[in-house]
């Protein structure tokens, strides 16, 4: 139980302590929303946050908070508001000018991209995850309505059999589609990512395209990270994997891709704080933001 503002904020009881960090990204999308330079706007984060995320957030901003003119702890608010707008975009690009007409976020999160942006005729959109955070999404979302034809599927992605669970929720694998791993990857074991990446690649037809966030290893590590990873750690839900060449790791799962780092040009938005260090350049800390297409049907 944490005090935040004039209320007292109590963790959801039924959620588990990985599905709790769904509240602190909605609760930086809702700081994100209140900034006049915003990326973005999301009006139901904040609901969706409650007063648990927001407790989330300002333990995490104690720990990370910048001085001024201090580069050496990572930036959580500008990385949160920068994938998500770089995915947005990439979203509405598959979705409006290239016919991708299947969206499967896995896992879904807190997320609303289908509530608040306008998506084609004919958009089917699949939101995967555990069936107590789908639960509490569709309470505090009872009065919202979906842009695109909804699907919820509760299912693990760790678990054995989602695959099935997706199909009988109407996924169509025959059709192309384009899967979002938004903030997931760096809380799976290497060979859980890897092994993740190629069932997804299993279910998906030619022509479809995949999306995700990881970090490098060395991020793992670096000294200047421990109060982000200490944080995570605390809560229940360390960092416990990265990748130091992200195309090697998706190539080996059936993708062709493109990794572009926050600061690159399309990944930018005038608002990542650090210098973007070359691939070559050993020893920093690194994220990457992946996006590519299946190569060959697996």
């Amino acid at each position: 139980m944490i005090a935040h503002g004039n209320h007292i904020a109590t963790h959801p009881p039924e959620l588990t302590a990985l599905e709790r960090t769904a509240l602190l990204t909605a609760a930086l999308r809702a700081a994100e929303t209140s900034r006049a330079d915003r990326l973005y706007t999301d009006p139901y984060a904040a609901g969706l946050a409650g007063d648990a995320g927001w407790a989330l957030l300002a333990e995490l901003a104690a720990a990370t908070g910048r001085r001024p003119g201090d580069q050496d702890v990572p930036s959580t608010p500008d990385f949160n508001a920068i994938r998500t707008r770089f995915l947005d975009d990439h979203l509405r690009h598959l979705t409006h000018e290239r016919g991708v007409r299947q969206v499967v976020l896995a896992p879904a999160g807190l997320d609303t991209r289908v509530f608040r942006l306008r998506w084609p005729a004919g958009t089917r959109w699949f939101e995967i995850d555990r069936p107590a955070l789908l639960g509490h999404k569709r309470q505090r979302l009872a009065e919202a309505t979906p842009r695109a034809d909804l699907h919820t599927v509760a299912a693990d992605l760790t678990g054995p059999d989602w695959e099935k669970t997706l199909r009988e929720s109407g996924y169509d694998p025959t059709r192309p589609s384009v899967w979002v791993l938004e903030g997931l990857l760096y809380y799976l074991p290497q060979d859980e990512v890897h092994r993740l990446l190629t069932r997804i690649a299993a279910c998906c037809a030619p022509g479809s395209e995949i999306a995700a966030d990881l970090v490098n290893t060395t991020a793992l590590t670096l000294p200047d990270m421990k109060p982000l990873l200490s944080v995570f750690e605390d809560w229940g839900t360390p960092w416990v994997s990265g990748s130091d060449e992200p195309e090697r790791l998706f190539d080996a799962c059936g993708y062709t891709v493109t990794v572009r780092q926050p600061g690159d040009e399309g990944a930018d938005f005038d608002r990542w704080p650090d210098p973007v260090p070359p691939r070559d350049v050993r020893g920093v800390r690194r994220v990457f933001f992946v996006h590519g297409s299946l190569r060959t049907p697996r």
